[in-house]
């Protein structure tokens, strides 16, 4: 009998310790351990599966059977699978990717260059979808039914609806060529190019650091067109998922509680509806950034913008399979901070989510 309370009390003790802030960080840096596995274990078989023989990419078709064989035994393909996968995981972790075939450089030396640009483009996105969005999908969700709702999400859908690359043409027409109230593809006029030192990475930033408005300027004049572009396109998820979470809330007990005691319509909505959103939104956005990151491709490669995904093309059209799969695992390390970040946030905007995190 005794033997059993002492069980049920240490068992009561481990349950509150795996409950405190401790067990907490444990559960989420073994969420994460697992997550970046399965992550590596993707790539890997993605680099396995893919029709391009990397030692090809690396001698040339024209390489005698001798070069071949020796190439393939120096990168570790003639190991058994395991033991090329733990090749792999061990490079990764010490950020070793292997070096690029396009431009003979270390591809995480090529990533660190080239990742800033889409960082920059991407976030100038973000705030302008999440700026708009949040708000037309909360005027959407307030205005069910009337004309107001119905733009809204036309806009929305319409956003949805066309492909990137089209509206960068169109945008590059309308707004460089036909009306010059923007500058033209790439990130600066070459005559601002590598005026400033770069700290960040992040041409605009760079250029205040420095004190250069002329390349602030400019750089923000290259930018403003295909991040605007992006924008659209994460207002127009922003807004539909937002206006989805508002609609539910409205339909609450809570909301006709709060007008009965004669709040107005404008603090019920803007104040305890879209409070009780945080948290969903929270987890939209971080998603809505992501997916900024991995769909840059096309409005990268529209706008000569030298970031990631133009980088990833180019290296995918030249069977660079080390920066593919460099760039492929970098977007996902991302995802993976992204995900860590938001489950952070969650109780900052939601004290009842303390207790669940």
């Amino acid at each position: 009998m005794s033997g059993a309370v002492v069980t049920a009390g240490l068992r009561s003790q481990w349950t509150r310790h795996a409950a405190g802030p401790a067990g907490r960080v444990l559960r989420i840096l073994l969420s994460v351990a697992l997550t970046f596995l399965g992550l590596t274990i993707v790539t890997f078989v993605i680099g396995r599966v893919v029709p391009i023989d990397p030692v090809l990419a690396i001698v040339g078709d024209h390489a005698s059977a001798e070069t071949y064989a020796r190439v393939r035994a120096e990168i570790g393909l003639d190991l058994p699978i395991y033991d090329q996968y733990w090749r792999y995981l061990v490079g990764v972790l010490h950020g070793n990717f292997g070096n690029s075939v396009l431009t003979s450089r270390p591809v995480l030396q090529d990533l660190l260059h080239v990742f800033p640009a889409t960082i920059e483009l991407s976030l100038l996105a973000l705030v302008i979808g999440v700026a708009l969005g949040i708000p037309l999908g909360v005027i959407a969700a307030a205005n069910r039914g009337r004309p107001l709702d119905h733009v809204i999400r036309f806009a929305s859908l319409l956003g949805y609806s066309m492909p990137v690359f089209w509206l960068g043409l169109v945008g590059l027409l309308a707004f460089y060529a036909k009306l010059g109230w923007v500058a033209g593809p790439g990130r600066l006029d070459v005559a601002f190019a590598d005026l400033v030192p770069q700290v960040t990475g992040l041409i605009t930033v760079d250029a205040l650091l420095d004190g250069d408005m002329d390349v602030f300027w400019n750089a923000l004049q290259h930018l403003v067109l295909p991040s605007s572009i992006l924008g659209y396109l994460s207002l127009a998820y922003v807004a539909r998922m937002t206006r989805s979470f508002m609609l539910g809330q409205l339909q609450q007990e809570y909301v006709l509680a709060a007008r009965a005691k004669g709040l107005s319509r404008w603090r019920v909505v803007w104040v305890h509806a879209l409070g009780n959103v945080w948290v969903q939104l929270i987890t939209v956005i971080a998603l809505t950034f992501g997916g900024l990151l991995e769909g840059a491709v096309l409005t990268e490669t529209v706008f000569a913008w030298p970031g990631l995904g133009l980088y990833m093309k180019n290296s995918l059209f030249n069977a660079d399979l080390n920066a593919v799969l460099g760039g492929t695992m970098l977007v996902g390390v991302v995802y993976i901070g992204l995900n860590l970040l938001s489950d952070l946030l969650y109780p900052l905007v939601d004290p009842r989510a303390r207790g669940r995190t």
